[in-house]
């Protein structure tokens, strides 16, 4: 299992970009870490998540001041 946002999900063995397209991010306005690191959106094809990651995902929001 891998902790993906604290929860434990079966995304081992998946890279990146494909769990996040199979959950329903928009890979253009996350920022992902693995293992507490910055993963670089270059990376996110290759790299494959393993049993025992541990995966923080980030949406950028739009907003501003009125």
């Amino acid at each position: 299992m891998v902790k993906i946002n604290g929860e434990p999900v079966a995304a081992a063995g998946k890279s990146v970009s494909a769990y996040l397209a199979e959950a329903g991010y928009d890979s253009r306005a996350v920022a992902v870490e693995v293992n507490e690191a910055i993963l670089p959106k270059v990376d996110y094809g290759q790299t494959i998540l393993a049993d025992g990651d541990v995966v923080e995902i980030v949406c950028f929001m739009g907003g501003g001041a009125r």
